[in-house]
């Protein structure tokens, strides 16, 4: 972690402290998760949760709650919902480039809303010890940040688009 970085995680968690009380009267009962995501909007400024299904969103934004106020770990978002355009583009770009596979926006829990590509790694790893609580599992050996909203735990494949193992 840069120095940059460990200096932004100290100010979102000490601007989340600060602004509790605030949150508490503008979302009584859910301050917490309000502040939250006040927070990690200002550590991850880039990041863009629209186009997630309501249910992505919901699981989502409880688990880095929690990771967030209980274990102190941030968790942003670096790509959730892609247009099927975007998706597509990507995946021709991959066709050129051997050993980085893509999927088709068919196959891609991107492009329906249900797909989570998480950082630091640090929050990866947290995700993937908890995110079962959330419905949230990480899906390919090889993608550390990949994650998706499931409502049964998926077999983890070794890479996008590998076959799955059919029993």
């Amino acid at each position: 972690m840069t120095t940059r970085d460990r200096v932004m995680e100290l100010a979102a968690k000490a601007l989340a402290r600060v602004m509790l009380p605030l949150a508490h009267l503008n979302a009584p009962g859910h301050a917490r998760h309000v502040t939250c995501q006040w927070a990690l909007g200002l550590r991850f400024p880039n990041e863009d949760l629209t186009g997630l299904t309501p249910a992505t969103y919901a699981a989502f934004t409880t688990a880095r709650t929690e990771a967030f106020w209980k274990d102190g770990q941030l968790i942003g978002l670096t790509s959730g919902h892609r247009d099927a355009a975007v998706q597509h583009r990507m995946y021709i770009e991959s066709l050129h480039k051997p050993g980085k596979p893509v999927l088709h926006p068919a196959e891609s829990g991107h492009v329906r809303g249900t797909a989570l590509d998480v950082r630091p790694m640090e929050g990866a790893r947290w995700l993937e010890e908890n995110g079962e609580r959330y419905n949230l599992y990480r899906t390919y050996d090889n993608e550390w940040w990949h994650f998706e909203y499931r409502l049964r735990r998926p077999e983890r494949l070794p890479y996008p688009g590998a076959v799955r193992a059919y029993r």
